[in-house]
């Protein structure tokens, strides 16, 4: 561009109205306003730049905000439905019984045979632990491992307080929707809940094993005490073989709840010495023939000191516990 046209495009641009007004008033102002009318002319071809810039830029292109993560269930803290609704929970609470037990030098409440009873198969049918290979007698067995039907505070080695029947901590009591862990209908009804979660997680553990139904059923039950009373970290060192190896608490809770659900099973009225209790085996062995369990012998005051085993019996210093098919029990009938 030449000089000429530069200034033939200079004079046919108007000026300002702004600019216009800094030079009115500079006149009026004398020579002492001058300064501030320079600084205003600045203003305004700083402001008329900034004008053709944004106009001229094209607008930058805007990413969409990612979507929230969703955090996958975690395996500890199930979260569940409320276990038993406010009627049944009021039906229950009705015919209930509570009797009194001298425990060394104190008196304590705890639910008749027939109130544990109820409760154990309410709680069972309401969390469908039939679809799982369980039944009441191991909600039974759960609740006695746990506290002895005797509704208790108890402290984890975690240094959390834990209560009710169940023995629920707060962390798991909210995940699974028990709102009063010191209530023994809704309590057991959520531990129902938390047995069925238990139960899944340990049939995932076993499920590369090759286990016939019986061994299934009691592995099944040796991995649910591991998920009680373990972590998620604790849990993960558990592979269905090595129940010897875990911590003296899963141990002995393993046992107890056995002992449970023996207990249960004598309750019913079958307590006749040899107590057979009827095993579901869970979905990977669904076909199998139910197996037929039973116990023999009385409780003996000193600790085992060994377990045999053999294909269709477990021999303990208490008794034995044995297994067998129906078909190949008729079968040799």
């Amino acid at each position: 561009m030449t000089r000429s046209h530069a200034t033939a495009r200079r004079r046919a641009t108007p000026p300002d109205f702004r600019t216009v007004l800094a030079t009115v008033a500079c006149v009026a102002a004398g020579a002492g306003g001058a300064l501030v009318v320079k600084q205003q002319q600045t203003a305004v071809k700083e402001a008329r730049v900034s004008r053709l810039l944004t106009v001229s830029a094209a607008p930058a292109p805007v990413r969409p905000a990612p979507a929230p993560a969703v955090a996958a269930p975690v395996a500890s803290e199930p979260v569940l439905a409320p276990a038993v609704d406010a009627q049944t929970a009021a039906e229950l609470r009705s015919r209930l019984r509570w009797v009194t037990l001298q425990v060394g030098q104190r008196k304590v409440e705890t639910l008749d045979p027939d109130s544990r009873l109820l409760l154990a198969r309410s709680a069972a049918q309401k969390a469908g632990l039939a679809d799982v290979g369980l039944d009441y007698r191991d909600v039974y067995g759960v609740i006695h491992a746990e506290s002895s039907w005797v509704a208790r505070p108890g402290l984890g080695r975690n240094g959390v307080v834990s209560h009710g029947l169940a023995q629920f901590e707060p962390a798991t009591a909210r995940a699974v929707g028990l709102r009063n862990p010191g209530d023994p209908v809704e309590a057991v009804h959520a531990s129902a809940l938390l047995l069925k979660e238990a139960a899944r997680w340990s049939a995932g553990r076993i499920d590369g094993l090759k286990l016939d139904a019986g061994q299934w059923a009691l592995k099944l039950r040796e991995g649910i005490s591991v998920y009680y009373n373990l972590s998620s970290r604790g849990r993960k060192t558990w592979d269905g073989l090595n129940s010897h190896r875990m911590p003296s608490e899963t141990r002995l809770h393993i046992r107890n709840v056995q002992m449970g659900a023996l207990r249960a099973d004598q309750l019913t009225g079958r307590g006749d010495g040899a107590v057979p209790i009827e095993v579901a085996a869970a979905a990977p062995v669904a076909a199998a023939a139910p197996v037929r369990v039973s116990f023999t012998g009385a409780p003996a005051k000193r600790k085992p000191v060994a377990w045999v085993r053999t294909r269709d019996s477990i021999t303990l210093p208490e008794g034995t516990i044995r297994w067998s098919s129906r078909e190949s029990g008729a079968a040799r009938s």
